[in-house]
């Protein structure tokens, strides 16, 4: 094996940190202001990021990149942070990420998008992303992704990966119960869908960051739209989570009293 070609999927999202209002616009269901909203890096996509770089960084010869669908403006100002993170090639595609675009439409698009890469060899390919999304959320993308490439052994909810000394790849996934599933795959082609992996956020580096500016600016220049239909599917409604509170003051109440009720009300 002379390295792993290593593809990330993962795009923008708007910051958390702000006001996240559902509103419905002129095709459906949109966020409030979504356009002047500042955007992050998906944080599942990050730690698949951070650990698929220190997986090219162990093992020589391997390559990284990085494929995002968001809109242009937004992708450029979350790759001037990523890009000081960890060495990539980034493949960027000019279209919407809000969490209202169709998942078979992105994971298709996606998936056309590193068929299309220069270079790369499916036979070493180790697919990586976020267990689920910041945006979406229905942890449906990369699986399907993985399905247009014929990519059959698939792993989710990914914590930890070592390379073992016959190449075979040990995969801990998160099961339920807080217990976790230990497997061996063979080897590549393989799926990874991350969930907050060991690996901390690389700090800023800005030799990293010119050295990738040089590929990440002329990538977005040339970043082809990607039309995401619907096909069909349309919401009824969106709307933000309420906030409900019932408050009764007793006082002088026995302990063994206010555990009952507190008990019965969880049951209820």
């Amino acid at each position: 094996m002379s390295g792993y070609h290593v593809v990330v999927c993962g795009s923008v999202v708007p910051d958390p940190l702000h006001p996240l209002e559902p509103v419905t616009g002129p095709n459906g269901p949109e966020l409030k202001n979504e356009m002047i909203l500042p955007a992050v890096f998906d944080p599942w996509a990050a730690h698949a990021l951070y650990e698929a770089a220190h997986l090219v960084q162990s093992v020589p010869g391997s390559r990284l990149w990085l494929v995002s669908i968001g809109p242009r403006a937004k992708l450029q100002q979350v790759m001037m942070t990523i890009g000081q993170k960890v060495v990539l090639q980034l493949v960027a595609l000019d279209g919407p990420a809000g969490g209202f675009v169709d998942a078979a439409a992105t994971a298709e698009a996606l998936a056309d998008a590193i068929a299309a890469i220069d270079g790369l060899d499916r036979a070493r390919l180790v697919l990586c992303g976020g267990w689920a999304s910041a945006s979406r959320g229905a942890g449906a993308v990369l699986q399907m992704v993985g399905e247009h490439l014929g990519i059959v052994d698939q792993f989710q909810g990914v914590d930890e990966l070592a390379v073992q000394p016959d190449g075979a790849l040990r995969v801990v996934e998160r099961a339920d119960g807080g217990l976790n599933q230990v497997s061996l795959c063979a080897g590549p082609p393989v799926l990874l869908g991350w969930a907050t992996g060991n690996r901390p956020e690389p700090p800023n580096n800005p030799q990293i960051g010119m050295q990738n500016m040089r590929g990440v600016m002329p990538a977005l220049q040339k970043a082809r739209p990607a039309q995401l239909g619907m096909d069909g599917l349309r919401y009824c409604c969106a709307q933000a989570p309420r906030r409900r509170r019932e408050t009764r003051i007793v006082k002088d109440m026995p302990v063994d009293e206010i555990a009952r009720e507190i008990v019965a009300w969880i049951r209820g």
